[in-house]
């Protein structure tokens, strides 16, 4: 893509700010800043990427400028603060999922950014590749109308392993002491996509449980939601199973009126026409989503359009992933 006249900036250099680089070059605008506390990662991450200015306080970034754009893919603490300092200084915001911890949080900071600036969540995961085939598959008519979805999501990553700790406590140690995990950290996600495919839910029912041992929250869920005309949607995880990947693996099936779609793990076929199932390269085609994202952001911002994830859609999508908490009967404050 031709390089845009637009510059950019980036907060957070862990281990995710590798695939939003890689979007931003592919989406043609020049990151010219990074910033993390961890200097040493930012600075890592500006070698690789040929980035001059570093970075370890938000605020000097944005006082010195040159940007119009800013990227925050820091971790969620430091999102409503960074998002202030960019509302502040004019600079439009592209925002890792999720927005912040809770709603009355989310509501305060959208309140305070109003009109001063573009305002998008990054929630790509309704962007993966498998799931724009449903999505596109849906668009086409291929099931007509919509009218019962189920999702399912599957993993081991909580499980004991012998002589370490489970794979995804190793990956993310913050786990050890939150309150929160399986419906705030991943099934927030499945949540959002339910919400692209049915339009406005609602939570049911919800009940949450604990497989793994020594760790405060949840890695288990069964939630019911309902939509417009009866439908109904269910969304079930286990992060702790045995046997499945590491990394947890999707299902999704949604029954039409003319037709069923079902999604299993990187297969989306027609029931009936199993044969002609679309096999998607997960891995090999991870960045995707991250590409479209960001270009879907870089568009909207340049050509004043809405965006698909802008920050009230995505209220809602923290709305019903708190509905669970209260309807599972657990206190939000994490």
């Amino acid at each position: 893509m031709q390089e845009s006249s637009v510059k950019a900036a980036l907060v957070g250099a862990g281990m995710i700010s590798l695939h939003h680089l890689r979007a931003w070059q592919a989406a043609g605008v020049p990151i010219v800043a990074i910033c993390d506390i961890n200097r040493d990662a930012a600075e890592a991450r500006a070698k690789e990427f040929g980035i001059d200015r570093i970075y370890d306080d938000p605020a000097q970034m944005f006082a010195d400028g040159g940007f119009e754009l800013v990227d925050i893919a820091a971790s969620v603490t430091a999102h409503d603060s960074v998002t202030r300092l960019a509302a502040d200084h004019g600079v439009h915001v592209i925002l890792q999922k999720p927005m912040v911890e809770t709603v009355a949080e989310a509501e305060s900071l959208v309140d305070y950014v109003g009109d001063k600036i573009r305002f998008m969540i990054h929630e790509n995961y309704r962007f993966r590749p498998h799931y724009m085939t449903v999505r596109n598959w849906i668009d086409d008519g291929r099931i007509g109308t919509v009218r019962h979805i189920a999702m399912s999501c599957r993993g081991s990553g909580l499980c004991p392993r012998d002589g370490a700790e489970p794979f995804l406590v190793e990956r993310q140690p913050y786990l050890k002491g939150f309150k929160r995990n399986l419906v705030f950290e991943t099934m927030i996600h499945h949540l959002d996509v339910c919400r692209a495919i049915a339009g406005p839910l609602s939570v049911v029912a919800a009940r949450l449980n604990r497989l793994a041992t020594g760790l405060p929250g949840e890695d288990t869920a069964s939630i019911l939601m309902e939509g417009a005309d009866g439908l109904i949607v269910t969304a079930d995880g286990c992060i702790c199973a045995p046997g499945y990947p590491q990394l947890h693996g999707d299902r999704l099936e949604v029954i039409g009126t003319t037709g069923t779609i079902i999604m299993d793990y990187n297969r989306v076929f027609l029931v009936g026409q199993e044969q002609d199932a679309v096999e998607v390269d997960l891995l090999g085609r991870y960045q995707e989503c991250f590409d479209t994202s960001t270009r879907l952001f870089v568009e909207g911002v340049q050509n004043n359009t809405p965006f698909e994830t802008d920050r009230n859609d995505n209220l809602q999508t923290l709305r019903l992933m708190e509905s669970v908490y209260d309807a599972a009967g657990v206190e939000v404050a994490t």
